[in-house]
């Protein structure tokens, strides 16, 4: 089936039995199942296929670890190459030629600064057990508790991961605003509210009585993307690694969303030129299988043996899909079409919001693109943007998946719909992909609309004038 087709209609099945018990057994916890009510069956590239016989386009990618898509050729022959040989599956942390390949190949595409002078600590199957182990580490190679973390975050759902993230309250931890270019929570945006958000960070590290815990280390996101896929700005972050380097306070990059070319640089600390003391590594470095870790620069390796351990360390089929994967995106230059198909799906979706005015804001790097959207109805919170639609997000998404299309909402309050598609992504597919986003907006806008005005007895109002798209990164070239 071409990708420009419509997905055909789902007869009752089999599948809906299997929804059922999953309803049944599975915890109140379980999220993406709630908003994707389908059974995955088989899958390559963007395309899934589900039980009841529907084809979908995955924007959602394994919530970014499908670097390559679904089954890519070069990832099923490395599994299947290391199931061939006999070789062992389960190490712990023993050394193996595929765990020397892996490491290898990670290094080669580390920023030089930091892999010339690197130690690599294998910590578990989570994106969230990397930042525990991160978090532990500074810990200990400083001798201090505290935490800077930044508003919006999100790290993991570990305790200490949790605590890092936006909402905790953790006393360790103090919270950093983090630059919103769209909704900046000094009222102004921009280059402006970076700088602002900057000179408070720095005010309160340097303030003898600002409260501050002394810190450990600093952690932040180079994009913030359950936060609502908001780029850090070049200049920001070049800012926080001169803070953090004047202060000897350890820099952590959390780069489990945002690496391995998504970003539209292999690493997305690679933009502003920053190397961190810490990268936090998970999702796209197992190639699709569980695996984590942290690399940082020898100076920190302060651990006595045994100080962070784990079972489930050695992972040789994921040592070597990661491997594969990794080689694959670095000999197919896939960063580069990253940032260029990324910055033209951006455009074409910044093109789309003077005829659908409740687009508040198109923002993203590479192929990791968000659509916030506002209600246009409700009173204002602020003077810089309409206030957050979750109710509209939600309606979207709903109308993408009738059309065949997974995406993912995020942000603060759920408004914002995620696009995550794979690397190996098509013209074709970006088209496709654009075709039915834009479809199932005009259709949940007419829904949302009938809804709210049957509810308020009033019509839509007219004449709206379409927001502006975020402006672009000062000195990257790339849409902020």
């Amino acid at each position: 089936m071409s990708v420009t087709e419509p997905a055909p209609a789902a007869p009752p099945a089999a599948h809906e039995g299997i929804l059922r018990r999953q309803s049944l057994r599975e915890s109140a916890a379980r999220t993406y199942a709630r908003s994707l009510p389908i059974v995955p069956v088989r899958a390559r590239g963007l395309t899934i296929e589900g039980a009841d016989g529907r084809r979908y386009l995955d924007c959602l990618s394994g919530a970014g670890s499908l670097a390559l898509g679904h089954n890519h050729p070069v990832v099923l022959e490395a599994i299947k190459k290391v199931l061939d040989s006999g070789a062992p599956l389960h190490v712990l942390d023993l050394a193996t030629p595929v765990k020397d390949a892996f490491t290898t190949e990670l290094f080669a595409t580390l920023p030089r600064q930091l892999a010339d002078d690197a130690r690599i600590q294998f910590c578990g199957p989570a994106g969230t057990d990397a930042v525990e182990a991160a978090l532990k580490l500074v810990r200990t190679a400083t001798g201090r508790e505290g935490l800077l973390a930044f508003t919006g975050a999100y790290h993991g759902m570990t305790a200490g991961a949790l605590d890092a993230s936006g909402g905790a309250t953790d006393v360790r931890v103090t919270r950093l605003p983090f630059p919103h270019g769209y909704r900046c929570p000094f009222g102004i945006g921009g280059d402006r509210g970076a700088e602002m958000a900057a000179r408070w960070a720095e005010h309160l590290l340097d303030d003898p009585k600002g409260g501050v815990p002394a810190p450990a280390g600093m952690i932040l996101e180079p994009v913030q993307g359950e936060g609502g896929v908001i780029p850090a700005p070049d200049d920001w972050m070049r800012r926080m690694r001169a803070l953090t380097a004047a202060r000897s306070i350890p820099l952590i990059a959390d780069e489990v969303q945002t690496g391995v070319a998504r970003t539209g640089a292999f690493w997305a600390v690679e933009h502003s030129g920053v190397v961190p003391d810490v990268m936090v590594l998970s999702k796209a470095i197992g190639g699709s299988l569980p695996l984590a870790v942290i690399v940082y620069r020898s100076g920190l390796d302060a651990w006595p043996p045994g100080a962070h351990a784990g079972t489930f360390r050695g992972n040789q089929l994921a040592m070597a899909a990661g491997a594969a994967t990794l080689a694959f995106v670095r000999e197919n230059r896939l960063a580069d079409r990253a940032a260029t198909l990324g910055a033209r799906m951006l455009s074409q979706l910044q093109g789309l919001c003077a005829a659908h005015p409740g687009m508040g804001d198109v923002r993203g790097r590479g192929l990791m693109i968000g659509v916030e959207l506002v209600d246009l109805d409700a009173p204002a919170a602020d003077a810089v943007a309409p206030p957050p639609a979750p109710a509209l997000a939600a309606a979207v998404q709903r109308e993408c998946l009738r059309r065949g299309l997974i995406v993912e909402l995020g942000g603060r309050h759920s408004s914002v719909v995620r696009l995550l598609p794979p690397l190996t992504l098509t013209d074709e597919q970006a088209a496709a992909v654009l075709d039915r986003f834009a479809d199932a907006l005009a259709a949940a806008e007419k829904t949302t609309a009938t809804t709210r005005h049957a509810a308020v007895g009033r019509t839509y109002p007219a004449g709206r004038t379409a927001p502006h798209p975020s402006p672009p990164s000062s000195d990257s070239g790339q849409p902020y």
